[in-house]
């Protein structure tokens, strides 16, 4: 097996720029006003717009 320079790496990340890696799951609680019970609202949401999603009502 031949050694891989990082060069190489750093073009490959650049390749995959798009890709899902860019996404993540987030979990919110969210209290339901009737019961007072909670329930979990999962999302796959990208990266850049997690603050977003978790400062809105």
């Amino acid at each position: 097996m031949a050694k891989v320079s990082k060069n190489s790496r750093v073009g490959q990340r650049a390749a995959n720029a798009g890709s899902g890696r860019d996404f993540v799951k987030v979990v919110k609680s969210v209290k339901d006003p009737a019961t007072g019970k909670y329930t979990y609202k999962e999302l796959m949401i990208h990266k850049d717009k997690v603050k977003e999603y978790f400062a809105q009502k």
